[in-house]
C-alpha cells in the first residue's frame, strides 16, 4: 500500500507568512484591512476572527463594521463607500457569506476594485477570466495553487477535477488552472452532474471538492494515486455528542488511495488566510509605492 502524503496547509502558510513580513519592513503607515460581517452566522464570526488576528501578529490594521443581517442594502453600500473614500484602507472585504446571494453580490461589487483584496469584484474576476495577473485573485484558488506548487504537484497538461462551481472557489480555480502559467485541463462538476461527477472524477489526476456537503466524496469517486484536494468544512456530531469540523471527503476511506491528500481542518484554510494576507499587502504597496 503506498504511503499517503498529507498536504500540510499549516506548514505552507506559516512559510509564506513569514516571507511576507519582509516587504511589511517599509516606513510610514502600516497596511490596514477592513472587514464587513453582516449577521450571527457563526462561521462567520469565527472566519473574521481568525483572520484579523493573524492580521495583527504581522503587524496589520484591520477594521470590523459588523452589521444587523436585516440592515437595509443602502446601510452595507454606505459603508462600503466610506471605506472606498479612505485612503488609510488599502483593502476591503465582505465575509460572505450574506443573508441573502443577491445583496451579496451587490456588496461584492460595491468595493473598489483596487481594494477588492478577496478578488471577487466583476473587475478582477473579468481579469482572471482574460487570464491578467494584474488584478486580485481569489484566496481560496489561490491557496489552493500555491499549496499544490509548495509540494512540487505538477499540475500541467494533468486533469483536475472540481467538484463545486461557487464564485467563491470553484468557478475562480478553474480559470486559474487554465491560465497560460497553470496549463491544466479542468472539468467543473456540479450537483446538476449526476453520475458524470463520479465518472470525471475518477480519470482526474487531482481532485478539489468545494461542494459544502459533508463526505459527499467517497473512495469510488477517487482512482489510486490521485491528488485529493478538500475545500468543505463542515461541523458534524460525533457519536460522543461533540462537534467537529469534517470535510467534503470521507477522508478516513479516500486516503488510503490517494498519492497526496489535504486535512480538514488544517489545509486549505490556513492557505486561503494567507493568500488574503499577501493581497493586503499588495494592494498596500500598489497604493503607497506603484507595487514598487
Amino acid at each position: 500500500m503506498m504511503a499517503t502524503q498529507l498536504l500540510d496547509g499549516k506548514i505552507v502558510a506559516e512559510k509564506f507568512l513569514q516571507e511576507l513580513r519582509p516587504r511589511l519592513d517599509r516606513p510610514g503607515r502600516p497596511p490596514c484591512v477592513a472587514f464587513l460581517r453582516v449577521g450571527e452566522e457563526a462561521s462567520s464570526q469565527f472566519y473574521v476572527a481568525r483572520k484579523r488576528a493573524v492580521a495583527e501578529s504581522l503587524g496589520i490594521r484591520s477594521l470590523l463594521a459588523h452589521l444587523d443581517r436585516d440592515a437595509a442594502p443602502e446601510i452595507i453600500l454606505s459603508q462600503l463607500e466610506r471605506w472606498n473614500g479612505d485612503d488609510s484602507i488599502d483593502g476591503i472585504l465582505v465575509q460572505a457569506p450574506l443573508p441573502n446571494r443577491q445583496l451579496q453580490e451587490l456588496a461584492f461589487a460595491a468595493v473598489d476594485s483596487a481594494k477588492d483584496v478577496d478578488g471577487f469584484h466583476p473587475h478582477n474576476f473579468g481579469l482572471l477570466a482574460l487570464d491578467r495577473s494584474d488584478g486580485f485573485v481569489p484566496c481560496t484558488a489561490l491557496g489552493i495553487l500555491h499549496l499544490l506548487r509548495a509540494y512540487g504537484v505538477e499540475l500541467e497538461g494533468r486533469h483536475v477535477a472540481i467538484v463545486g462551481r461557487s464564485t467563491i472557489v470553484g468557478r475562480p480555480l478553474a480559470l486559474l488552472l487554465q491560465s497560460r502559467s497553470v496549463n491544466a485541463t479542468v472539468s467543473v462538476c456540479h450537483s446538476k452532474s449526476g453520475d458524470l461527477a463520479r465518472s470525471l472524477c475518477r480519470s482526474a489526476d487531482v481532485v478539489v471538492v468545494a461542494a459544502g456537503s459533508a463526505h459527499l466524496v467517497g473512495p469510488s469517486w477517487i482512482r489510486k494515486g490521485a491528488i485529493v484536494v478538500d475545500v468543505g468544512q463542515t461541523a458534524v456530531t460525533g457519536p460522543d455528542g461533540c462537534r467537529r469540523p469534517v470535510g467534503d471527503v470521507d477522508f478516513a476511506a479516500v486516503a488510503p488511495l490517494c498519492q497526496a491528500i489535504t486535512p480538514v481542518p488544517g489545509g486549505v484554510g490556513p492557505m486561503t488566510v494567507a493568500m488574503l494576507m499577501g493581497n493586503v499587502v499588495r494592494a498596500w504597496e500598489l497604493a503607497r509605492w506603484n507595487g514598487n
